[in-house]
C-alpha cells in the first residue's frame, strides 16, 4: 500500500504547483489512497454511510457561553501561541493559511496549536461543569 502512494507521488509530482503545500497533497493522496483500499476490501461498509447509522451518537452538551470562552482565552490556562491561533481564526474569522502568513509560521503549527489550545479549553470547561 505504501509502495503504491509512493508510486502515485512520484507520477504526479509534476503537477503540483506550490511546493509549500506537498505535505498536505500527499497526506490527501495516501488518505484516497486508504479509502479505496479499504472499500475494495469491504471494510468500509456502505450502511456507516446511511444516516441511521449516526442515530445512537449522543448529542453533545450545550456549547459554553461567549463570555466564558472569552475569559478563558484571556486567562493563562492557554498558551500564548494557541491563544494567538484561537483568536485570529475563532474571533477575526481568518482562515488557517491566512493565520499562518499572519504569524509567519507553516500550516502545521498553526493546526498544532489550534488542535492544543482547543484540547485545553475542553478540559478546562469539562473541569468547571464537573465541580
Amino acid at each position: 500500500m505504501l509502495q503504491d502512494v509512493l508510486l502515485i507521488v512520484y507520477r504526479k509530482l509534476q503537477m503540483l504547483e506550490e511546493p509549500e503545500v506537498f505535505r498536505a497533497w500527499v497526506f490527501r493522496i495516501a488518505s484516497r489512497a486508504a479509502f479505496r483500499h479499504l472499500k475494495k476490501r469491504n471494510r468500509w461498509p456502505d450502511r456507516a454511510r446511511d444516516e441511521d447509522a449516526f442515530e445512537h451518537l449522543v448529542a453533545p452538551d450545550q456549547p459554553p457561553r461567549e463570555d466564558a470562552v472569552l475569559a478563558l482565552l484571556a486567562s493563562d490556562v492557554i498558551s500564548p501561541a494557541s491563544r494567538a491561533v484561537l483568536a485570529l481564526h475563532f474571533q477575526e474569522e481568518l482562515s488557517l493559511p491566512d493565520v499562518a502568513a499572519i504569524l509567519e509560521i507553516p500550516l502545521g503549527t498553526v493546526k498544532s496549536r489550534l488542535s492544543y489550545g482547543l484540547s485545553a479549553l475542553r478540559k478546562h470547561l469539562n473541569r468547571e461543569r464537573n465541580l
